[in-house]
């Protein structure tokens, strides 16, 4: 059993108070009780930071919300966006806005509480909702590469490939990864039993830091992360990565400069998007969970929990034409309709 190394003045009837690493959040336990709720550390325990990452991820996510929900409701509204493309895109900002909304409030309130409580069942909750998002995530990004390779590569044979029962399979093949690796995560989680310390060295329930806490072998849990993560971040990489091959391939056997151009303005805000994505995620997973690499994956977590699906909809909307010019001809449409 893993017990608490620091205890504040003498037992009581076997209590004792627990600070573990953050002084200021202290939690009554008993040696032979389980724990029903459970403490989020939160990002940082220095009190000068609080109000200022506060302001600052409340920022990030009325950003995240605004961006990935206009972006659904312009694809949605524009007859011309009605595309294979787009239609990979609406999804990918359905799920960035589900996604950020899993933890985002929890963590926000960590900035202004004293102890960010979650109970058992909401941090099962909460990992399941944020695995299966997570990992939709990363076959949407797969399924988007592979619509740009077809474009590119197989651009007389796109409409006939890229049609619309193909997309909707690839987006429920998406939907169906994401909830097989989100069940099998939790379900290992909620064989195991936490007892004495309850306090997750994280700002959300996630894998890594809640088999720290338990009081019970981790070893099947262990074998089911090198597995499932494993194949959700080799499988979609190596595909992303010879679709990409093959993209590169053929913009270099195009000949006019205007056109290569052209190919490569398509893929970049993927390839910026992929980049951020994968490279944070495989750095939290990838490594051995020691104490200071923990502290350091909850920084590079920021990245792909917070950053990135706020920049995808600024990404995928900034650098392309057809989202600028649907955006334009709707606020005109929304002007017209004021002024008359």
């Amino acid at each position: 059993m893993r017990v608490c190394k620091e205890r504040a003045g003498a037992s009581i009837n076997g209590t004792f108070f627990c600070s573990h690493r953050f002084p200021k959040r202290r939690t009554l336990v008993r040696n032979d009780s389980l724990v029903t709720e459970f403490l989020l550390a939160g990002l940082t325990d220095r009190p000068e930071l609080q109000q200022p990452l506060f302001t600052l991820f409340l920022m990030i996510y009325v950003v995240t919300m605004v961006g990935n929900l206009g972006l659904i409701l312009l694809i949605g509204l524009s007859s011309h966006l009605h595309t294979p493309m787009y239609y990979f895109l609406f999804n990918l900002s359905f799920i960035d806005l589900c996604y950020s909304s899993v933890f985002t409030p929890k963590m926000l309130m960590n900035f202004v509480s004293r102890e960010n409580i979650i109970s058992y069942v909401g941090c099962m909750t909460q990992l399941f909702f944020f695995l299966f998002f997570v990992i939709s995530e990363c076959y949407m990004l797969t399924s988007m590469a592979y619509d740009r390779y077809v474009a590119i590569c197989n651009p007389l044979l796109y409409r006939v490939t890229m049609s619309h029962q193909v997309c909707s399979l690839l987006t429920v093949a998406a939907y169906m990864m994401g909830f097989a690796g989100a069940s099998a995560h939790t379900g290992c989680m909620l064989r195991l039993t936490f007892c004495s310390v309850n306090i997750i060295n994280h700002y959300l329930c996630d894998i890594l830091p809640l088999l720290q806490l338990s009081c019970t072998s981790t070893y099947v849990n262990e074998v089911v992360v090198l597995i499932v993560v494993g194949i959700n971040i080799t499988v979609p990489s190596f595909t992303i990565l010879i679709s990409y091959v093959f993209i590169l391939s053929s913009i270099l056997h195009i000949k006019s400069a205007q056109g290569r151009s052209k190919a490569f303005s398509t893929c970049s805000s993927h390839i910026i998007a992929l980049s951020l994505f994968f490279g944070s995620a495989a750095f939290m997973y990838l490594k051995y969970s020691s104490p200071g690499s923990m502290e350091q994956g909850k920084v590079s977590s920021v990245f792909y929990t917070n950053v990135v699906p706020m920049l995808n909809p600024l990404i995928y909307s900034l650098r392309n034409k057809d989202v600028k010019f649907a955006l334009k001809k709707a606020l005109i449409k929304i002007w017209r309709r004021n002024m008359f």
